[in-house]
């Protein structure tokens, strides 16, 4: 009886706060460990992360940059002769393509974040990162590819010609501990978004929605990035200075979701949106936009929010969702725990490193 473990290394560019590291860190540390052996790689210098690490194995570069840490990644790879390497960040996943062509032996996995060609019409790029801007279709050099979607799976396939037995869906898992709230009772209804400050988010058209919410509100938005100073100027035009709380960072989402009625979500396009997942989770509701990626995977229409198809259908929602609707938090949470929580989630890429591993 073959009792070797599968040793899978998850590579990171860095260990700051983003959706990539949070899942990465959470499957390095969680995977059962009976059968597979983890570490978890970080090109960049150890630094202080909103994620817990102290149950993994972490083996830091310390380099600035990708193109810095390609010999001495490879090498250590060399060494430790891994079955699975697993990244989830686009120019991290094409130095592995490279890799792929001397490790042999090795199995690489790419993690999607996004829509790519959708992404990027809203956050253009200049970044290019040495040599790796070759491997245009590097993903085809890859032996497997997880989307957390449907919808991206269908851009993966469609798009980039991945061949459908290739490509895995698996969605984000719960990391958090989700107390669920009892029924809020507030005068003042109380919005929330969380979210980095980027132009695919739709910050703009929420706060114009919100002008034409003819109640009264409070919104709390939580996040930073680079459409900061845009968005203060707006609510300044739009005199909301005293409606709009904004909080850079907190440790404390949880709580603020908890004391919020409706999460609203102004996206564009988005990857797997875990702060939808976790609003729900605490017995929040969402109304959101319909947007590429995996929005549609959590947001069930009338059970745990909504999903608008323009702005006027989005006002009309966001009225149900506040003053008709009678929410059951602990329904709105199941809908959540029932398709995500992390147990069922680590199980689906447990299942996936072992084919892969045993795969030729």
């Amino acid at each position: 009886m073959d009792t070797r473990k599968t040793k899978v290394f998850f590579v990171l560019p860095a260990l700051n706060a983003g959706g990539a590291q949070r899942i990465m860190s959470f499957l390095s540390q969680n995977m059962n460990k009976d059968k597979f052996d983890c570490t978890l790689l970080v090109i960049a210098k150890a630094e202080s992360t909103d994620f817990d690490v102290t149950h993994a194995n972490v083996h830091y570069f310390d380099k600035e940059r990708l193109l810095l840490v390609a010999r001495p990644l490879f090498l250590y790879l060399l060494k430790h002769k891994p079955d699975i390497v697993m990244g989830s960040i686009g120019h991290v996943n094409k130095l592995h393509a490279l890799y792929s062509f001397f490790l042999r032996k090795t199995k690489f996995i790419a993690r999607e974040a996004s829509i790519n060609s959708i992404m990027s019409q809203y956050n253009r790029s200049t970044h290019v990162t040495g040599f790796v801007w070759l491997f245009k279709n590097y993903r085809k050099f890859l032996n497997r590819i997880v989307c957390q979607s449907e919808q991206m799976a269908e851009y993966m396939h469609n798009d980039h010609g991945i061949p459908k037995d290739r490509i895995h869906i698996i969605n984000n898992p719960l990391t958090v501990e989700a107390k669920v709230k009892t029924p809020l009772n507030n005068k003042v209804k109380q919005l929330i978004t969380v979210g980095r400050l980027s132009p695919e988010k739709g910050h703009e058209r929420v706060l114009n929605i919100l002008s034409k919410l003819d109640t009264d509100w409070h919104y709390t938005i939580i996040g930073e990035g680079n459409q900061y100073e845009k968005l203060m100027e707006q609510i300044k035009a739009l005199h909301f200075e005293d409606k709009v709380t904004y909080i850079k960072y907190t440790s404390h989402v949880s709580q603020y979701l908890s004391e919020s009625d409706v999460f609203i979500q102004g996206s564009y396009v988005e990857g797997f949106p875990n702060a939808v997942m976790e609003s729900c989770a605490v017995g929040t509701p969402v109304v959101a936009f319909v947007a590429p990626g995996g929005t549609k995977d959590i947001i069930e229409n009338g059970t745990n929010g909504f999903i608008a198809n323009n702005e006027e259908e989005y006002l009309n929602y966001l009225n149900q969702a506040l003053y008709e609707k009678q929410w059951d938090p602990n329904t709105v949470s199941k809908s959540i725990t029932d398709k995500f929580e992390k147990n069922i989630i680590l199980k689906k890429y447990e299942a996936l490193f072992s084919e892969t591993a045993a795969s030729k």
